[in-house]
């Protein structure tokens, strides 16, 4: 009989370094975004990836604070939810768990500026 060698034990789970979006959430937010590039409304985006949080910043000229900002909080999943759009502000604008739901509010904003 052919003996396996014991796997090692490496201990807990890692917790990543950084936070990040992932390929499908960056193909939400970034089909939006041009969406509303076309419709003249943003200009410019800004990708950061901190230790807490993965932030989207949308901005309407390269100068300027972000008018929006696209926030992923894994700390936040069971709670308020993952992700956040927040206003220039600091007002959470809509918060949950599915990315889609959550950029609606954006979306709202599309309809109005191509009327």
């Amino acid at each position: 009989m052919n003996a396996q060698p014991p796997i090692p034990f490496s201990g807990p789970p890692q917790t990543p370094t950084q936070v990040a979006f992932h390929r499908t959430e960056l193909g939400l937010i970034l089909s939006l975004y041009g969406r509303m590039v076309a419709a003249g409304e943003w200009r410019d985006y800004g990708i950061s990836n901190l230790r807490e949080v993965a932030v989207f910043s949308i901005f309407r000229r390269t100068a300027e604070n972000p008018l929006y900002r696209i926030e992923k909080r894994p700390r936040l999943k069971t709670r308020q939810g993952l992700y956040a759009v927040i206003g220039m502000d600091g007002q959470i604008l809509k918060r949950g768990h599915d990315l889609r739901t959550v950029l609606r509010v954006l979306e709202r904003k599309l309809i109005r500026a191509v009327k």
